[in-house]
């Protein structure tokens, strides 16, 4: 899948989003980290924070000490944040008022469910499947997360395997003892969301193949194999993530290389992608901005959020988007000065572009997006990543998904701290900003 298809889809909704309209989050009643009236006479903040999770705040249930350390420094006397912060985390096996929660008791702070952002939660800009028939895969709320991001017509993997018990045969226990009467009302499946990893791996990678080669219709004999074919997007793309344990843990991307060469070696053909979604991808972030300037509204702030900061463990996501969407940014901000150039010269653009509507890039008020990477969580600071971005890349081992290519630039961060405590100092710093 091309990146510049995804930025394609979500182009209209973007924009939708900026006028406050459908596919809008909505905007938060609570009194919490992010609303309120300024409550002190401090300089209004041009910078925000986008924070990952775990590894970041977090292994598994406990939380890092250094997190409550940095967020004590982004509070002021009155609980209120003193600068615009989003949490942004490929975790997506929960539902967001749930998360956001959990992020409260850990931190010692109300935080809002608008202010994170799930893996799963741009899925709200892909009307033009809202109304399909989907089948959904994961584990914990999947059903009742589609339809939050606004999937009306939601069938499960278990769903799948009531209808058709014959197809989960892995596991002798679960087989059914009597052949099973034929389904004949099941609706046809339309596309495929991939949520996050789900518990029982043989069973869900043999549906959706099942799904797939039959063209929604899992109860079918197999005849040609269609292709491409029905759309497949996936959130979570993270190979591993860290919990507890001393290593990292397989994450929604081993998932999505097994279902890839299961596909690929059954068919002798790519699995494709609709959409990939979660970081590092561009509309990941483009919402994340969305939701910082949200804050920056409700707090009445005058000054316009000019840098961003994306702190993360991960050198293959939270890297590599942060690093991805900076060079994004950088690219709109040369085309609109030469947008500016053109027309305060009057040269009129030669290839003739319709100009009936605005562009999305036209709207990316930021200047940067720059990358901290913490040692807390993925990154070791002993890794395989090489630190000279000349370095021959074929000992590398690259973490990302198969459809995002390795670039040395990307996963090299701008900063290397030790803890998200340390990443708050340095933007304090940075930004000459009081500690206090």
């Amino acid at each position: 899948m091309g990146l510049g298809c995804l930025r394609s889809a979500s182009k209209a909704a973007l924009r939708r989003w900026r006028r406050g309209g459908p596919g809008a989050p909505p905007p938060s009643s609570q009194r919490c980290l992010g609303a309120g009236a300024p409550g002190s006479s401090e300089t209004p903040p041009t910078f925000g924070f986008l924070f990952d999770i775990d590894g970041v705040l977090v292994r598994g249930r406990y939380v890092i000490p250094a997190a409550q350390e940095a967020f004590r420094k982004l509070v002021d006397s009155n609980g209120q944040l003193r600068v615009p912060v989003v949490f942004v985390t490929n975790a997506g096996n929960c539902l967001q008022h749930v998360k956001a929660k959990e992020l409260s008791d850990a931190l010692g702070l109300e935080v809002s469910p608008e202010q994170v952002i799930l893996s799963h939660s741009p899925l709200r800009l892909f009307h033009q499947f809202h109304e399909k028939c989907m089948l959904v895969s994961g584990q914990g709320p999947v059903e009742e997360n589609a339809r939050n991001v606004g999937f009306q017509n939601v069938v499960t993997i278990q769903d799948v395997r009531k209808a058709f018990p014959l197809l989960d045969m892995v596991d002798q226990s679960r087989r059914p003892k009597e052949l099973p009467p034929l389904t004949t009302d099941f609706p046809t499946i339309e596309g495929v969301i991939l949520f996050g990893e789900p518990v029982r791996w043989e069973t869900s990678l043999q549906l959706i193949i099942d799904v797939l080669l039959s063209n929604g219709n899992p109860g079918a004999e197999l005849a040609a194999v269609p292709y491409p074919h029905i759309p497949v997007l996936a959130c979570n793309m993270d190979l591993l993530w860290m919990a507890e344990a001393k290593m990292p843990r397989f994450g929604h991307g081993t998932f999505l290389v097994c279902l890839e060469n299961i596909y690929k070696k059954v068919t002798g053909r790519e699995l494709k992608y609709e959409a990939l979604i979660g970081k590092p991808s561009i509309v990941t972030y483009q919402y994340a901005e969305y939701l910082i300037k949200q804050q920056v509204e409700r707090r009445g702030w005058p000054s316009p959020i000019c840098r961003l900061y994306a702190v993360g463990d991960n050198p293959m996501s939270d890297i590599y988007g942060a690093n991805f969407y900076n060079r994004y940014l950088r690219t709109a901000c040369q085309a609109r000065a030469q947008a500016e150039v053109k027309r305060s010269v009057g040269v009129a653009d030669p290839r003739g572009e319709d100009h009936s509507e605005p562009k999305e890039d036209w709207y990316v008020s930021l200047e940067s997006c720059e990358s901290i990477l913490v040692c807390t969580g993925v990154y070791s600071p002993h890794g395989d990543v090489p630190t000279d971005p000349h370095r021959s890349m074929v000992e590398t081992v690259f973490h990302g998904h198969r459809d995002f290519r390795f670039d040395a630039s990307l996963v090299e961060a701008s900063y290397v701290v030790q803890d998200v405590n340390e990443a708050v100092e340095l933007v304090f710093e940075k930004e000459n900003w009081s500690h206090e």
